[in-house]
């Protein structure tokens, strides 16, 4: 017996041998510094039936990757900002919507000039114009960027997208062409928007008398609230999967039920590690899907479609963005999200397959352009910082004057502030409230909406803006500052080696400011590069709040040692 047949024996067995493989295959990618995702996705590719063909407890590893995609929507959704959802649905629905339709149009003219007939150019153009929900959402989530604002647009015309898929699926499955988006046959699009507003209906009666009251006696018990909130994820995706609005936008809205509780950074901070590991499962289970004895005579159509979706997609959300008044950064990156095709366009294909329509070999090219497209956006939306300022001097073509949408704040520039503070955090947000109580005016920044509404309450002065964007510091009154304070800190999430506080002591030198630098540092190892970097002041949280309290307990020792001597005297 071989190895590959003594794994095939059980599913434990072979769901241990692909955590091996994954550990194995991440530990590969994170030394040659590549995107986790990218690493996982070949997890699926070498256990799949091209390779070591490892992969057939299909419908355990079906369910684990559903249930991921359950909770990373439901942790998106106990995220959102409401309010910041009404101000940014408009270009989300219209910036999806023109995505869709550009995408349709000028893919199905790519497929007749590569020599599709019309009935397949045209299935191709629409499987195109998916973008997966799931790669972009874990992506910005693992970069911090999913609650800015090019997030949170990104979110709104993903979801926008979703819509489509599932309307797109009814229409097939109405005409008897396998199975819906959610595997509900007998969908109809009235079956559906019912299904939608009756859902929507109860999550704003749960919001308003349940969520509160639920959550503070779940909360007695934290892990019946853990255990709670994942079933709620997985109670609202399979309502969502079930009436046909598709798992995404159950998850999404089981989160949504219960972002207004307190508790609900508790939740997310407990959940996002089973994220992780469930989401495993839905990169293993979409690379052993790809079969690649399909893909070799499609590679130079593969490759213009590909550079269609990686090229096409970003400029048509750039356009729109830029005609709504967004600004050419928000645009930029927001566009380069949708520059992938997602795994329902695999399915839409296999449906034209079952009817007929599209010949097999249809799905070959399909598959080859979603390698290329998810492996490639992968970096592009891990390095767009990068990628910005590579292309910031041809972009300005997409950029109203004034950007109006984006002026959250009055215009600082020629203002005075003896100390600007990179990061709005609890540290930036504690820091500014002490010197404001001694007379000191501070500028705070930071590219999370909701952020800056929180220290607009305060009564703070802040800017909404981007510490990596090169054209916005510059703009900024460093002239006047003595001191430019970083309390971003640098997260290692294995996707990118950018460390923002080092962008921001570059930036602000290379626009000319002459005061001193202070940035956060979370270990000795920070410590040893910002001295590297010439950072006047180092912030250490953990260390000096373990100063401050033994310096408080010898205070206290030495109080209650006075005290005792005293007494002794006194007898």
């Amino acid at each position: 017996m071989n190895l590959i047949e003594l794994i095939s024996q059980s599913s434990f067995t072979e769901i241990a041998a692909l955590l091996v493989l994954a550990a194995l295959m991440g530990f590969i990618g994170l030394l040659l510094r590549q995107p986790l995702i990218v690493s996982f996705i070949a997890v699926g590719l070498i256990a799949g039936p091209s390779v070591l063909d490892i992969v057939h407890s299909k419908d355990q590893i079906k369910l684990l990757s559903e249930l991921g995609i359950a909770v990373l929507l439901f942790l998106v959704g106990i995220k959102l900002d409401v309010k910041l959802i009404k101000s940014i649905g408009g270009v989300s629905v219209l910036t999806g919507l023109g995505q869709v339709a550009f995408t349709s149009l000028f893919g199905y003219y790519i497929g007749l000039g590569i020599g599709l007939d019309h009935i397949t150019s045209l299935y191709v153009a629409v499987s195109l114009t998916f973008s997966s929900t799931i790669i972009i959402v874990k992506l910005l989530s693992d970069k911090r960027e999913i609650e800015s604002l090019h997030g949170q647009i990104a979110l709104g015309f993903l979801i926008v997208q979703d819509l489509v898929v599932v309307v797109a699926m009814i229409i097939l499955a109405t005409i008897g062409i396998g199975s819906g988006h959610g595997d509900s046959n007998n969908s109809s699009v009235w079956q559906v928007v019912i299904s939608g507003v009756g859902l929507l209906g109860f999550v704003i009666i749960f919001v308003r008398y349940i969520a509160n009251p639920l959550t503070e006696k779940l909360a007695k018990a934290p892990e019946l609230l853990v255990i709670y909130a994942i079933a709620q994820a997985a109670l609202f995706a399979a309502i969502g999967d079930i009436v046909g609005l598709g798992m995404e936008v159950g998850g999404l809205l089981a989160g949504v039920a219960l972002a207004s509780t307190p508790y609900r950074e508790s939740i997310a901070a407990r959940l996002a590690p089973l994220r992780d590991f469930l989401l495993l499962f839905f990169f293993i289970a979409l690379g052993a899907t790809l079969d690649l004895s399909l893909l070799g005579a499609h590679l130079p159509g593969a490759m213009l479609f590909s550079l269609f979706v990686l090229i096409g997609n970003p400029l048509i959300v750039m356009i729109i963005m830029g005609l709504m008044g967004y600004g050419k950064r928000t645009g930029f990156l927001a566009g380069l999200t949708v520059a992938q095709i997602s795994e329902f366009s695999l399915i839409f294909i296999a449906m034209g397959i079952s009817l007929g329509h599209v010949p097999q070999d249809i799905l070959g090219l399909v598959t080859l352009v979603g390698i290329i497209t998810i492996a490639a956006s992968t970096y592009m939306i891990t390095y767009s910082h990068q990628l910005y300022s590579i292309f910031t001097p041809v972009i300005g073509m997409f950029e109203r004057s004034g950007v109006p949408r984006e002026n959250m704040t009055d215009d600082h520039t020629d203002a005075h502030y003896p100390v600007i503070i990179f990061g709005l955090g609890r540290l930036g947000t504690a820091i500014a409230m002490r010197l404001k109580e001694q007379g000191i005016s501070v500028l705070g920044i930071d590219f999370n909406p909701a952020a800056i509404k929180h220290w607009r309450l305060l009564g703070l002065e802040c800017e909404y803006g981007d510490a990596t964007d090169a054209e916005f510091i510059i703009e900024l009154p460093l002239n006047h500052a003595n001191w430019v304070v970083s309390t971003i800190p640098h997260l290692h999430t294995g996707l990118s080696s950018e460390d923002i506080r080092r962008t921001v002591i570059q930036l602000t030198r290379s626009a000319g400011y002459k005061g001193k630098l202070a940035a956060v540092s979370q270990s000795s190892i920070d410590t040893e590069e910002l001295n590297l970097l010439d950072v006047e002041l180092i912030l250490e949280p953990f260390q000096d709040t373990a100063d401050r309290a033994a310096k408080m307990l010898l205070e206290g020792l030495a109080i209650q040692s006075d005290s005792s001597v005293s007494h002794e005297l006194k007898e």
